[in-house]
């Protein structure tokens, strides 16, 4: 077989894996698209591949659900979810900044902490969480939730690897000369170099907080402050006499646009922050 027929081979397999991992990834969304313009009795009789004429009808029914708040759950999940990944992607950067710039006697003992609790499981520390907001008077509010995003170790470190190939302590030191305070520094100059990173974590963050069931779950207690993995998780324990698939199907369709809205609107960062790194001046 000639070269040009083995990478002619390569392309038309390279193509196929990708056509099917695509289809294997969007044919759940596909599926759940589908099921939410379909009423219950519809669903009842089996799959079908063509959309209904329900969806509209679904929403009302969502909007109308006095006992299943959704829009007010998203609502909820959206303020908590925001204020997570802007303090998050703020202050991880700021401590990267502070470790990547001074040179102190305990710097690599701060980095080496920081670096081993990403080791520690949320699990093993939850009742002495609990324990302790319990004390303060933060429990069932939102402030448990927002509160412990200043310190996340895995941010901090993606933030410091970032500082690490793209901020010239030289960049630093002139800006100093010029008689530039620390913080003016990082807001002004640091803060816009760093912006693609910041991006791609804060995506990740969002997500991330926007999924976030275990913590909530302990926390919350109130139908009217509780996020959306909460009351989608309560579908679990609904009437049987009064489960409505298509209403069930457009309520996890409705919880999941915000998400797909903040993809959309930050995803042009996520291949530069791939390649963060590739090339070190």
């Amino acid at each position: 077989m000639s070269t040009k027929a083995k990478n002619r081979l390569r392309v038309i397999v390279a193509h196929f894996v990708l056509i099917t991992l695509s289809f294997m990834c969007l044919f759940f969304f596909y599926i759940l698209i589908i099921n939410a313009t379909h009423s219950h009795a519809e669903l009842q009789k089996g799959f079908s591949a063509l959309p209904g004429a329900s969806l509209f009808d679904n929403l009302s029914k969502v909007a109308n659900d006095g006992s299943f708040p959704m829009f007010h759950g998203i609502l909820n999940s959206l303020i908590i979810s925001g204020l997570t990944a802007a303090i998050c992607t703020y202050f991880s950067a700021l401590t990267a900044y502070g470790l990547y710039v001074y040179d102190f006697k305990l710097k690599k003992v701060a980095f080496t902490f920081i670096l081993a609790i990403l080791v520690m499981p949320t699990q093993v520390t939850s009742m002495g969480f609990l324990r302790l907001i319990t004390n303060m008077g933060m429990y069932d509010s939102w402030l448990p939730l927002i509160i412990p995003s200043v310190a996340s170790p895995a941010v901090f470190y993606f933030m410091y690897s970032y500082l690490e190939s793209s901020l010239p302590i030289s960049l630093v030191e002139a800006a100093r000369i010029d008689g530039s305070n620390e913080f003016r520094t990082f807001n002004t100059i640091v803060l816009p170099i760093m912006k693609p990173a910041i991006a791609v974590q804060a995506i990740f963050t969002f997500v991330g907080s926007w999924n976030n069931y275990f913590i909530p779950a302990l926390v919350i207690q109130t139908k009217s402050k509780m996020t959306v993995p909460i009351l989608i998780a309560t579908l679990r324990g609904a009437d049987y006499m009064n489960f409505d698939m298509g209403k069930i199907y457009t309520m996890i369709l409705v919880a999941i646009v915000p998400i797909i809205i903040v993809y959309l609107f930050l995803s042009k960062y996520i291949i530069a922050g791939v390649t963060l790194g590739g090339v070190k001046e």
